[in-house]
Formats: structure tokens, C-alpha cells, sequence
């Protein structure tokens, strides 16, 4: 199978832009702070990550990346259209939890496979890395969600195990 390795890169800066903007428009519609804080590092992370992907696209038709980073939402996205959908249907931080969840182990499943398919190792190295970092934001929304669901948090289990 024959790829266009700069039109995945340039593809994965505006899935970054994309998820960069759910976790923009879901912080803003939060109530509660700290779940809007997780949110708000989300959409930090997902600007660096559009960066590390830019870093290596040799294309020169996005000449700034801060100037494309803000731009307007692209509304067509699935990113955007899911969250815009959530914002819709009465939000609340658990639906969009569980929204971000099911995005991120999408994209790390998207990102792993185009790393498998990219030959050079400094393209493929972004890839590996922005996959690793999506693992992590997983792991951290998941966590927020345990905590807004009243869970018990992954540090307690070892107390409750013992008591």
C-alpha cells in the first residue's frame, strides 16, 4: 500500500486542530472546575501535538501554524460535530468524558496504524510519540471521570484491597 506520507502529516496537524477545539468548546460549557481544567490541558496538549506534526510537514500551504490553530472550528469534523451534538443534547461533563474516551482510543488506534505504515523513521517517531501522548490523555480523562462519578480513584484501590 502506497501513501502520501505529507498529506497524512498534513491530515494529522488538522485532527490535533480538531480535538484541540472539542476540548476548547467542552471546557467552556463546564461547570465543574477541575473537570474544566482537564479539558483545558487537553486542548493545550492537542496545539503541541498539531506542532510536532508541523515540525515535520514539508507542505507550504499552512505558512503559520498559529494562524491556522486559529482558525474557526471545522464543523464537518467528527470531533467537532460530536461535541457540538453533546452541547446539544442538555451537556453535562459525563457525556462529554465519555465522548473524549472513545476519540482518543480512536485516534491512538489511527495513529499506531500510520506508524506502522510510514518508512521513515523520523515521520514514524512523531507518530509513535503523538500516540503515546493520546495513551496518556486517555488515561487522564479516565480518570477524571472515575473522579466525577464518584469512583474509587486508582490510588485508593490498594486501601480498599486491604481493608
Amino acid at each position: 500500500m502506497s501513501i502520501d506520507v505529507q498529506e497524512a502529516v498534513k491530515r494529522s496537524i488538522q485532527t490535533e486542530k480538531n480535538a484541540m477545539n472539542f476540548y476548547q468548546l467542552g471546557a467552556q460549557k463546564m461547570k465543574d472546575p477541575d473537570a474544566r481544567r482537564v479539558f483545558e490541558v487537553l486542548a493545550k496538549e492537542e496545539r503541541e501535538h498539531a506542532g510536532h506534526f508541523y515540525r515535520i510537514y514539508t507542505g507550504t500551504d499552512i505558512p503559520s501554524l498559529d494562524a491556522f490553530l486559529d482558525l474557526p472550528p471545522d464543523n464537518e469534523s467528527s470531533w467537532i460535530s460530536m461535541m457540538s451534538r453533546i452541547i446539544s443534547e442538555d451537556f453535562n461533563e459525563q457525556k462529554a468524558m465519555e465522548a473524549a474516551m472513545e476519540r482518543e482510543q480512536n485516534l491512538e488506534e489511527a495513529l499506531l496504524e500510520m506508524a506502522s505504515l510510514v518508512e521513515d523513521a523520523k515521520i514514524k517517531a512523531v507518530y509513535v510519540l503523538n500516540a503515546k501522548e493520546t495513551h496518556n490523555h486517555y488515561e487522564m480523562i479516565e480518570s477524571e471521570y472515575a473522579r466525577l462519578m464518584g469512583m474509587v480513584h486508582e490510588s485508593d484501590i490498594d486501601t480498599f484491597v486491604r481493608e
